[in-house]
């Protein structure tokens, strides 16, 4: 997914804590959150500037449902697979793609987790660059 004149400059795959200013109605489908935490530094989201969603199933998953089945739960999702996508600007400017990957980590950890992918920055003439440092 890129908007046009997005150009990724930095990739993390690191995982962030996030915050949402009202409690989700849905764990596993919690909808963009209202900021973050990485790093050390408090990030509040300003703008949803898209999202997607992938819920393809891999591998052995991908043979252990019904063709009709299947097909529904790739468009809607199904318990602990898939990832719900997020590009957001932050009060600091800057442009990040975060996602919450729906797979349990564990039998103590079945909610899945945050995770920052990627910065991004405008790269079209009067949009605004972000902080590249």
């Amino acid at each position: 997914m890129n908007e046009k004149g997005l150009t990724p400059i930095h990739f993390f795959q690191e995982t962030i804590e996030v915050e949402f200013d009202h409690p989700t109605l849905l764990e596993k489908k919690p909808g963009c959150p209202d900021g973050f935490n990485w790093r050390g530094e408090r990030y509040r989201i300003v703008q949803l500037i898209s999202e997607w969603h992938v819920y393809q199933r891999r591998g052995r998953m991908a043979r252990n449902m019904r063709p009709e089945h299947a097909s529904r739960a790739a468009s809607r999702g199904s318990w602990g697979v898939g990832q719900d996508y997020f590009r957001v600007e932050t009060n600091s400017g800057q442009i990040f793609d975060i996602y919450y990957d729906r797979a349990p980590a564990g039998v103590d950890h079945r909610k899945g987790a945050w995770f920052l992918e990627k910065e991004l920055v405008w790269e079209e003439p009067g949009r605004p660059s972000g902080n590249q440092a």
